[in-house]
C-alpha cells in the first residue's frame, strides 16, 4: 500500500472517531462550545486530508458539514437534532468512503449522488461545496498576484494563509520557525489578525499575527511542513495567469515512526526464542552443579544478566506492540445506528475506556467478535420502542461498552438494558435444533443453559435475515476469543438486560505456563485458565452422583482427573487446579506441579491440529517439546 494512502487511512479514521465523539456529546449539550470547536477542527482537517487525494464528493460533503459547524461556532445557527443527525450521517458516509479507498483505491460509483444528497440536506444549496472551493481559489489567486509581482515569473506556486492559534506558544509551536522550514519560500507577509493594542495592553504570550506567503516547492512538500497545525492553515496550489486553481487544506498527524507489523512480529519471535534460550541456561547450570559448583555459580550469574537484558527487550517489544483499542471500536457506533434502523429499534451506544491499550495481535482479532456481540444486543436484546414502553422502559435502549485494564488482562463489558435471555427458551430451542438432547437440557441450570448460545448452529432467530438467523454469531465470537487466548462470560436477568464480559490477554507475544505432571508425562497449561492451585488429600474427596467433589472455600467443587481427560492412567493425583469462579468452578486433579515459564506457544500443526484439547506446543530449555493443553476445552 502507498505510504501516503496508509497514513491517510489512519489519520482519517482517527478524525472521524473524534468527530463522532463530539457529535455524541453535542446531542446532549448542543451549545457546548469546546465540543463544537473540536468537531469543526476534526471536520476541517478531515476535509484537508481527502483533498490531498482529490476526492471531490468527500470534499463537497465535508465542506457542507464544516459550514454547519462554522455557523454554530459563530452563533449564526444552532445545532438541533436534525442538523446533528445530518452531520453524523456525513461522518458515516465519509467512513464508508475511507473503507472503499482502502479496499478498492477509489470511491463507490454512487459517491457523487450520495454527496449531493448530503450537501442539500446540510445546507439546502447543492452547489455550496463548489462555491467554497472557488472562494478558496480566489484568495489564493489574489495573494499570488499581490506577492508574486516582484519575481515577474508566471507558473505554479503554492499559496498559504497561516493563522496560528492565539495560545500556540503554550503548546510549543513557533509560527516563524514553521514558516522558515517551508522549502523554496519566495514571498512572505506578516500582519496582525486584530489591530495592534497599546503597548501597556499587549499580551506577550498570545499570538496575534497571520502569516501569508508563496512557495515554488511542490504542494505536497509545503503540506508536510504544516501537518501539525493543519486546523490553522489554508493551502492552495495556484497557476498564475491561469483561470483554474486547485484548493485544499492539509491533514493532521503526529510524529510517528511507521514500521511494518511483520518486522515487529519478527522481533517478538526473536525475543521469544531468547526467553527459551534463557530457560535453557538454568538446565545447564543444574548439570554443571554436579561437576563444578563454582562453574555453576558463574553460569547462573551469566543467566541473571541475560534474563535482565532479555526482560528489558521483552518489555520494549511489548510496549511497541501496544496500540489503542479506539480504532477497533470506531466503527461500532455506525454499525449500531445502521442495525437499529434496519430492525426498527432506537438505540444509543455509550463507550468508556476507548484509550485503553492492548496488544496489536489481540486488537486485530477483536473487531469481528465485538461486531457480532453488538449486532446480537441490538437484534435480540433491545426491544422495539412500543415493547419497551409497555414494559415501563424508555423508548430508546442503551448499550454500554466499557473497556478497562485488569492486571495482565483487558476486560471488555458489553451490557444492554434489553429483555435479557430466557433460559427456558434457550433449552427449548436447543432441543428443537438438536444442539442437546431433552434429558441433557432438563439437567442444565440457568447459567449452563445460557451458555448454549455459544453452541455451533444455535440461533433464536425465527427467520434468516441480513442481521442474524444463520446460527454463526455467538459461535464465531467464542471461536475468535479462544483463538486469542481470552475468556467470555455471560450474565443476564429477564426483563433487565444482558452483560457479556470478555477477558483478554494484555500481551500476546509469550504465554505464562504452569507445567504439570500427569503420571510420567508433563504438559503446559496457560496460567490464565487457572484461578488457584492447592493440595488435595484422598480423604477430602467424596462421591456425588456419578462423579466426585470436595469442599473448597466453603463451596462444593466438582472434581475431574486430568489423566482421565487425556485417557491416561491416573497416578496419585494429589494436586488441584481450580478453574472458574462461583457456581462455574471446577477442580482438575494432577500428579504434580512444576515450574512456571514464559513461553512462545505455537499453534498445533499436523496430527496435533486434529486432536481436541491441545492449544499448541512450545520448546523447553532442554530442547524438548512441551504440549500445551486447552484446559477449558478438555473440561467442557
Amino acid at each position: 500500500m502507498d505510504e501516503l494512502l496508509e497514513q491517510f487511512l489512519i489519520e482519517s479514521r482517527d478524525l472521524i472517531a473524534q468527530a463522532h465523539e463530539d457529535m455524541a456529546a453535542l446531542e446532549h449539550a448542543p451549545t457546548d462550545r469546546p465540543r463544537i470547536d473540536s468537531a469543526f477542527r476534526a471536520v476541517h482537517t478531515l476535509k484537508g486530508s481527502v483533498a490531498v487525494f482529490n476526492l471531490m464528493p468527500a470534499i463537497q460533503a465535508l465542506h457542507a458539514a464544516e459550514d454547519v459547524l462554522d455557523k454554530a461556532r459563530s452563533g449564526a445557527a444552532g445545532l438541533d437534532g436534525e442538523r446533528i443527525a445530518a452531520l453524523v450521517d456525513c461522518l458515516d458516509l465519509t467512513d464508508r468512503w475511507v473503507d472503499a479507498m482502502e479496499d478498492h483505491g477509489v470511491l463507490p460509483a454512487q459517491a457523487v449522488a450520495d454527496a449531493d444528497l448530503l450537501v442539500a440536506r446540510l445546507s439546502g444549496v447543492a452547489q455550496v461545496a463548489r462555491a467554497g472551493a472557488t472562494e478558496a481559489a480566489d484568495w489564493a489567486m489574489a495573494l499570488a498576484t499581490e506577492l508574486g509581482n516582484d519575481d515577474g515569473e508566471a507558473g505554479a506556486v503554492v499559496a498559504f494563509r497561516y493563522s496560528p492559534d492565539p495560545d500556540c506558544f503554550f503548546r510549543g509551536d513557533d509560527p516563524l520557525a514553521i514558516v522558515a522550514a517551508i522549502p523554496e519560500l519566495s514571498a512572505l507577509r506578516i500582519e496582525p489578525v486584530d489591530p495592534w493594542p497599546a503597548l501597556a495592553d499587549m499580551e506577550p504570550f498570545r499570538c496575534n499575527i497571520q502569516l501569508l506567503g508563496l512557495s515554488r516547492a511542490p504542494l505536497a512538500d509545503v503540506q508536510v511542513v504544516f501537518r501539525l497545525v493543519a486546523d490553522q492553515v489554508e493551502i492552495s496550489a495556484v497557476e498564475r495567469n491561469a483561470d483554474a486553481a486547485e484548493a485544499g487544506a492539509v491533514g493532521n498527524t503526529v510524529r510517528l515512526l511507521r514500521v511494518d507489523a511483520a518486522r515487529v512480529d519478527a522481533l517478538a519471535d526473536g525475543v521469544g526464542e531468547l526467553i527459551v534460550a534463557s530457560n535453557a541456561l538454568s538446565q545447564v547450570a543444574n548439570r554443571a552443579e554436579r561437576i563444578d559448583i563454582g562453574l555453576a555459580a558463574q553460569i547462573r550469574a551469566v543467566q541473571g544478566n541475560f534474563e535482565r537484558v532479555v526482560g528489558d527487550m521483552h518489555r520494549s517489544i511489548l510496549a511497541v506492540r501496544m496500540v489503542s483499542i479506539a480504532p477497533t471500536l470506531r466503527r461500532l457506533p455506525r454499525m449500531v445506528r445502521e442495525i437499529a434502523a434496519a430492525t426498527g429499534r432506537e438505540v444509543t451506544l455509550k463507550m468508556t475506556g476507548e484509550t485503553t491499550e492492548i496488544d496489536k495481535g489481540v486488537a486485530d482479532e477483536l473487531f469481528e467478535p465485538l461486531l457480532h456481540l453488538v449486532r446480537n444486543a441490538v437484534d435480540h436484546g433491545i426491544e422495539p420502542p412500543a415493547d419497551r414502553v409497555a414494559a415501563g422502559k424508555a423508548e430508546q435502549g442503551v448499550i454500554n461498552l466499557d473497556v478497562s485494564r485488569s492486571g495482565d488482562h483487558v476486560r471488555i463489558v458489553l451490557a444492554d438494558d434489553g429483555k435479557g435471555i430466557d433460559p427456558a427458551l434457550i433449552r427449548r430451542i436447543a432441543v428443537e435444533r438438536g444442539v442437546v438432547g431433552p434429558d441433557t437440557a432438563a439437567g442444565l441450570d440457568d447459567r449452563a443453559a445460557i451458555r448454549l448460545i455459544f453452541a455451533p448452529g444455535f440461533s433464536t432467530a425465527a427467520t434468516v435475515s441480513d442481521i442474524s438467523g444463520r446460527g454463526v454469531g455467538m459461535d464465531a465470537v467464542q471461536t475468535a476469543i479462544d483463538r486469542i487466548g481470552g475468556r467470555i462470560e455471560v450474565a443476564s436477568r429477564r426483563g433487565e438486560g444482558t452483560a457479556v464480559t470478555l477477558l483478554l490477554p494484555l500481551h500476546a507475544i509469550t504465554t505464562k505456563l504452569l507445567i504439570v505432571e500427569v503420571g510420567d508425562d508433563r504438559f503446559g497449561i496457560p496460567l490464565n485458565h487457572i484461578v488457584e492451585t492447592s493440595t488435595i488429600h484422598e480423604t477430602d474427596i467424596f462421591p456425588i452422583g456419578r462423579g466426585r467433589a470436595c469442599v473448597h472455600r466453603d463451596h462444593t467443587l466438582p472434581l475431574l482427573s486430568l489423566a482421565q481427560l487425556l485417557d491416561q492412567r491416573a497416578i496419585s493425583e494429589n494436586k488441584l487446579l481450580v478453574m472458574g469462579t462461583g457456581a462455574d468452578s471446577v477442580g482438575v486433579m494432577v500428579s504434580g506441579l512444576r515450574e512456571r515459564v514464559d513461553a512462545m506457544v505455537r499453534p498445533p500443526r499436523g496430527l496435533l491440529a486434529n486432536i481436541p484439547g491441545i492449544a499448541g506446543t512450545t520448546l523447553l530449555g532442554n530442547g524438548g517439546v512441551l504440549i500445551v493443553l486447552d484446559l477449558p476445552e478438555l473440561v467442557a
